[in-house]
């Protein structure tokens, strides 16, 4: 199970590997009236196969990094594609609500995927480089969001919605084998005891750079989690759109991502990380703001209010990646630690986000309320990004002068 990797693993490994962990969440959204129906509950009960996943999802990704630095990457993606296929399974015979629900959040295990993938990357490329291999990983996660609740939509209408969970356990078992075959294990330091590994994790939590790009990511994401929570009851109440084009205007802020994760991919080695995650953040901040204004002084509009979204979408896309990657290079031992611990703090503000347009939106505020909350998050990401290039500032100063 250990096998050294002779080489790094193939780019479509990793990106199969994450696109499964986002399918995992969205692609059976659609078949929740009919899982409802069909197992005579509360659509309100069957919703936390959503929350409920999240929820482990976050306390996943705590557990998974420090096990991966210290047993490898390799027994842990094993082990836990192994539990979402089983989950996948039950959760497809499940006859009840309660057995659905208990093996659906259990497919949260598949979480692992996503986050280990950037430390397998990590682990076996330079940081720059790193931020272009991240990049092309990233965008896995701009067309799985797409496309996967058109695939499950299809799959319920015509076999029914255990049919989502039927794919999963053939997609699970088919990168379970992908992994087996292609990926050695990348970790050079699996020999290190738990007990080792706690005592360098007070440099991780001390490092300003892990922060500052962990909240930049954290207020990166979360405006797009807010943006996805928030655009339906702006849809429906203000605009009238259909769900239709409701769909086309939150599959563009994943278009946007997809775009400016290519553009990662291309830039990030030339330009650096750095540099990559104040443009994305900018980008981002221009945008809403623009929209913001446009609202204000002369209408609330779908278009308008949907290109603010575009441009966080695009902004995410420069700089998610390249905020990974600079996490991920700052202790190379502990990268699956900070994979899980920053990918946990993402996830646990995601949520509470996705709370709170219920409780601040309403008709006659929802359009420029909406845009002024995105735009608070994004000038936070921005300060973040600042803040880690005068850290880097900081200490090249002081090298120069101690040399």
């Amino acid at each position: 199970m250990l096998r050294p990797a002779s080489s790094p693993p193939t780019l479509l490994t990793l990106i199969l590997l994450t696109a499964v962990s986002v399918l995992a969440l969205n692609m059976f959204l659609p078949s929740l009236a009919n899982i409802a129906a069909d197992l005579n509950a509360d659509y309100a009960l069957v919703t936390l196969s959503v929350s409920g996943f999240l929820a482990l999802n976050a306390v996943m990704l705590l557990i998974v990094g420090p096990i991966a630095d210290n047993v490898g990457r390799r027994p842990v993606i094993l082990v836990t594609l192994v539990l979402f296929i089983v989950a996948s399974l039950i959760s497809a015979l499940a006859q009840n609500i309660w057995l659905f629900l208990g093996a659906r959040v259990f497919q949260a295990s598949i979480i692992s995927g996503s986050a280990l993938a950037s430390a397998i990357i990590s682990d076996t490329t330079a940081k720059d480089k790193a931020a272009s291999r991240m990049a092309y990983v990233a965008m896995a996660m701009a067309i799985a969001p797409m496309i996967g609740p058109m695939i499950g939509g299809a799959l319920d209408e015509f076999f029914g919605w255990r049919a989502n969970f039927w794919a999963f356990v053939i997609l699970g078992t088919l990168v379970l084998w992908l992994i087996w075959v292609d990926l050695g294990e990348t970790n050079p330091t699996t020999t290190r005891t738990f007990r080792d590994q706690l005592s360098e994790y007070p440099e991780l939590f001390a490092s300003r750079r892990f922060w500052g790009y962990s909240v930049c990511m954290a207020c990166s994401v979360g405006a797009f989690f807010f943006f996805i929570a928030s655009a339906p009851l702006v849809s429906a109440t203000v605009f009238g759109l259909s769900p239709a084009v409701l769909g086309i205007g939150i599959g563009s802020i994943t278009a946007g991502f997809f775009v400016g994760s290519f553009l990662s991919g291309r830039y990030s080695a030339a330009k650096g990380v750095i540099w990559m995650v104040l443009a994305g953040r900018i980008v981002a901040l221009v945008g809403v703001a623009l929209a913001f204004l446009a609202t204000i002084l002369i209408l609330a509009d779908p278009l308008i209010y949907f290109s603010g979204a575009v441009a966080v979408g695009f902004g995410n896309g420069l700089t998610v990646p390249n905020a990974r990657a600079g996490t991920l290079a700052l202790r190379p031992s502990l990268a699956g630690s900070a994979s899980g611990l920053s990918g946990a703090l993402v996830v646990a503000i995601g949520a509470v986000l996705t709370q709170l347009p219920g409780l601040v939106l309403t008709e006659a505020n929802a359009v420029w309320m909406a845009q002024v909350i995105m735009l608070i998050l994004l000038v936070f990401g921005l300060l973040a990004a600042f803040y880690v290039r005068a850290v880097d500032i900081q200490e090249a100063r002081e090298a120069q002068n101690l040399s």
